[in-house]
């Protein structure tokens, strides 16, 4: 196959990739790679995706921020974290989660609406059983241990 018709065909993929939900530059070098595409070609489409505005890490830093807010709460540590392993720059992720504050609820409303059905089921169980359940529960999300104890602390 000649050079354009690689192009051509690692295009298509990253266009199908792309059509199942946003991503990072780091992930469509990540999956082209896969692909066994040469690193020219892969240099070539990212330039092409982002010229196009399919590929902008700083878009999909926010929209994940957002969903993960809207659809499955996570402490910022955690956010963080994922956002690190999709690429993302550290001062992206700073600026992005700066941005975002005031459009999702802060760390403790999160932890609170996250452990109202556990909080329910252990009525009467021993202080200390369910600073280690919720707790764990809420430390495995990302949250603090100070936004643990006051999460805690509000229900009992």
């Amino acid at each position: 196959m000649d050079l354009q018709a690689l192009f051509e065909k690692y295009l298509t993929l990253s266009y199908r990739y792309l059509s199942i939900r946003n991503r990072s530059e780091t992930e469509i070098r990540e999956y082209l790679g896969k692909k066994n595409a040469a690193q020219e070609i892969i240099d070539k489409i990212v330039t092409s995706l982002k010229e196009k505005k399919f590929l902008n890490d700083e878009e999909f830093a926010r929209s994940f921020v957002l969903n993960r807010a809207r659809l499955k709460p996570k402490g910022k540590k955690l956010l963080t974290l994922e956002l690190r392993q999709k690429g993302i720059a550290e001062e992206l992720i700073k600026k992005v989660l700066d941005e975002v504050r005031g459009e999702i609820p802060d760390e403790l409303s999160q932890a609170k609406s996250l452990i109202v059905k556990k909080m329910q089921k252990m009525v009467g169980m021993p202080k200390q059983e369910i600073y280690q359940k919720v707790g764990g529960f809420l430390a495995r999300r990302g949250y603090s241990w100070d936004v643990v104890k006051k999460a805690i602390d509000f229900y009992l």
